[in-house]
């Protein structure tokens, strides 16, 4: 008798495992979540320097990661600047680390495109999209160029008047301001352009009036805005954001028909990743972005979530890769 139940017993274990494993199979998601967790200290990679919305963006995905218990292991954030994103690039594919996620930014297309790295973007492995930022044109408070026709008619009457503060050329400011030059009849490469290391660093020149106008992403302009220091003249975007920004107009509302190329902020693993180690990368990102944390630096930056896992993520990367290079060629940044 004893041995009939060890059978029976044995057989329902067997039974249970099998129909776990058919659940698994069935449920998209179970399989990969639970088969893999990380199992080293993760790195979260910042291709930029401490301090700026990429930095502050990161430390809320480290801080619900780690107070949610979405990840056992250490987490740490890691600056990896320099190649205007291309170091944290080539960081991330030596490493070929699953327990490595790199938050990346159209920087990516535009850096292949143009030559300065070899690296297309589909040597990475989309994880999630984060969210998209409208670029603004913004100029000091007191400046006195009112709006996007102004600042147009100051162009058309001398290229070399005005002077436009980013952080590198060919990236998506020099791209959104190109295209809306070039709709405006004027030669995009006539443009007078004044690098800047940071966003930072170009705050305080426009405050200093050593540039005229500051081409960035909205969020980084908006506590400045807010204060009364800056102005926006135009957002590049389909339609005007809501809260603290809502006053201010589009590009397309001020006869220049365009939205830029899109500033989106993503997450990408290394080239490789299995479905399992994907999975639990977008489970536990899609909590995440549910966060009290998450929200509240969205409604703090005028931001809008558009979280995308990894298939539509990449869906959306080609479209986007598409735009960006016809933009570029339009505007003689390549052949």
């Amino acid at each position: 008798m004893k041995s009939d139940s060890l059978k029976c017993g044995s057989r329902v274990a067997v039974w249970a495992a099998v129909c776990a494993g058919l659940v698994s199979s069935l449920v998209p998601g179970v399989a990969a979540s639970q088969a893999w967790r990380p199992d080293k200290p993760v790195e979260l990679v910042i291709p930029t320097g401490p301090g700026a919305n990429n930095d502050r963006m990161i430390r809320i995905v480290q801080k619900v990661l780690q107070e949610q218990k979405l990840v056992a292991t250490p987490i740490s954030a890691l600056n990896k600047p320099g190649g205007n994103q291309h170091l944290s690039v080539v960081y991330l594919m030596q490493k070929a680390d699953p327990n490595t996620i790199l938050l990346t930014n159209s920087t990516l297309f535009v850096n292949e495109l143009s030559g300065i790295s070899p690296q297309h973007y589909t040597a990475l492995t989309p994880v999630s999209l984060l969210l998209v930022e409208s670029n603004a044109l913004t100029v000091s408070a007191s400046s006195p160029l009112k709006g996007m026709r102004d600042l147009m008619d100051k162009l058309r009457a001398n290229p070399d008047s005005v002077s436009f503060a980013m952080p590198s050329r060919g990236g998506v400011p020099h791209l959104t301001t190109a295209a809306a030059a070039k709709i405006a009849g004027l030669d995009p490469r006539k443009l007078k352009i004044v690098v800047f290391k940071t966003s930072g660093e170009s705050i305080t020149g426009l405050a200093g009036g050593h540039v005229d106008v500051m081409v960035s992403s909205l969020a980084s302009v908006m506590p400045h805005v807010k204060a009364g220091t800056l102005r926006v003249l135009g957002i590049a975007a389909q339609q005007r954001r809501g809260g603290a920004a809502a006053n201010i107009p589009t590009l397309r509302e001020q006869g220049i028909a365009t939205n830029g190329v899109a500033a989106w902020r993503g997450l990408h693993g290394a080239k490789g990743l299995t479905p399992a180690q994907l999975g639990f990368w977008e489970d536990a990102l899609t909590k995440v972005v549910d966060s009290a944390d998450w929200k509240g630096f969205l409604e703090e930056n005028d931001l809008s979530p558009q979280f995308l896992r990894s298939r539509d993520f990449a869906k959306y990367l080609e479209g986007e890769y598409a735009f960006t290079k016809a933009v570029m060629i339009d505007v003689g940044l390549i052949k």
